[in-house]
């Protein structure tokens, strides 16, 4: 049996699950607009890796 979310407005949000869908966005559009493989380091820049850090640090 298959669970079918039901029609109209009563959709959860889950705003973890949105951001992931973003940052994956953001991670194919980096990819399908490079020449070669991205680098570690060009991945940690589109995710913003190192702005979490930052912000984890200062919480």
């Amino acid at each position: 049996m298959t669970h079918v979310a039901p029609l109209g407005g009563t959709a959860v949000q889950d705003h973890v699950a949105l951001a992931e869908i973003e940052l994956c966005g953001e991670l194919i559009i980096a990819a399908s607009a490079a020449e070669d493989r991205l680098s570690m380091e060009s991945i940690d820049q589109v995710l913003r890796v190192a702005e979490e850090r930052v912000r984890a640090t200062e919480a």
